[in-house]
């Protein structure tokens, strides 16, 4: 089978094409080029969006060679900032939080990159990557499963793919755990065996992508009480604890931020709990989009165990999750990712809390 796998420069997907190599298949490397040098200084190195990229894509075509296969570099930067990072400007200065991974997973690396590879030349029957993730092909659809190791699940950034995307997937790494993937890669003698994790999307400054002067603006109490100052609503997130530039005699965190006045609004703990959402753009993965409502565990932010939750299809594509226990900093711009056991199901886009 040919295979073309996407290589990150770290340790997972290197991993991932090797235990295919290693399964007797033709593998192709390819590495995705989104960085531009010269448009923002970008910090530290540790990031998928910034001035490490060509010391990573040297890292992948390491790789490539030690494995003995051709390695593939293309250029999405046109596309990825105009997709990507354009989007992750616009949600944050409407004063909602962005989840930059999943927009790039469907749009960009499982979407832009196999085909312009294609286009190149490139001939594969799977595409592969080093996401934690578990695929199963039944007939007439493709489900998404979560990984095996719960501490290393990313099934919650992949809930936007399509089926025929999933129908050319493969993810080899979801059966493992991180250690255990760090040893095959030392046992392979893998040189980035050791490399730590890209820990970010964008490792420098978030105003250098938001490209905004300072606008002062007031923090404000769920009292209407002023507590202090602060140099933009962009620079803030809801379900923020720390950072918030003020005292006060109990904890407080960000429950509400309004781009219009420029307001971050701050309470305590219990200011910061929602029991519903109501999520649009609604992507059904596992299964076909649903007509009543169902249980099932519902996931805000990647990290955790999904929750129990109520689930109510709307028109247009919107769906309201009900949870009576309260979740703490549900962020409108963020995804609320649901699923059955440990199946995904499908998720949205959070557009309101209550």
């Amino acid at each position: 089978m040919n295979v073309l796998a996407a290589l990150s420069g770290g340790v997972d997907s290197a991993v991932a094409a090797a235990l295919m190599k290693g399964e007797g298949h033709r593998v192709t490397g390819v590495t995705m080029s989104v960085w531009r040098e010269g448009r923002y200084r970008g910090g530290g190195k540790n990031a998928c969006f910034g001035p490490g990229e060509r010391d990573d894509i040297e890292a992948a075509r390491a790789i490539c060679r030690l494995l003995d296969i051709p390695h593939l570099v293309v250029d999405c930067s046109e596309a990825y900032e105009r997709v990507v990072v354009e989007y992750f400007r616009r949600e944050y200065l409407a004063g909602r939080t962005p989840n930059p991974c999943v927009r790039c997973n469907s749009l960009i690396k499982f979407g832009l990159l196999p085909r312009l590879a294609e286009e190149g030349g490139a001939r594969f029957d799977r595409f592969v990557t080093g996401h934690y993730a578990r695929l199963a092909s039944e007939p007439g659809r493709v489900r998404m499963f979560a990984a095996r190791d719960p501490a290393r699940d990313q099934s919650y950034f992949l809930y936007r793919l399509r089926q025929d995307q999933l129908e050319r997937m493969a993810t080899p790494l979801g059966e493992f755990g991180k250690e255990r993937v760090r040893e095959l890669a030392r046992g392979l003698r893998l040189p980035v065996h050791d490399k730590p994790d890209s820990q970010d999307f964008y490792a420098g400054d978030r105003r250098e992508i938001l490209e905004v002067e300072d606008r002062p603006g007031a923090i404000v109490h769920v009292s209407g009480r002023v507590l202090g100052k602060h140099d933009g609503c962009w620079n803030f997130t809801i379900g923020q604890r720390r950072g918030l530039g003020v005292s006060h005699p109990e904890p407080l965190y960000v429950v509400d931020i309004d781009p219009v006045r420029n307001e971050v609004v701050v309470g305590g703990a219990e200011a910061a709990v929602r029991h519903a959402l109501t999520a649009a753009e609604a992507n059904w993965l596992s299964i076909p989009p649903p007509d009543a409502p169902f249980q099932a565990g519902v996931k805000v932010r990647s990290a955790g165990r999904a929750l129990p939750c109520r689930v109510s299809p709307l028109p247009r594509g919107e769906f309201r999750v009900e949870f009576p226990g309260g979740i703490p900093g549900v962020a409108p711009g963020q995804s609320a990712v649901l699923y059955r056991d440990d199946m995904l199901l499908g998720g949205g886009i959070i557009a309101s809390a209550e």
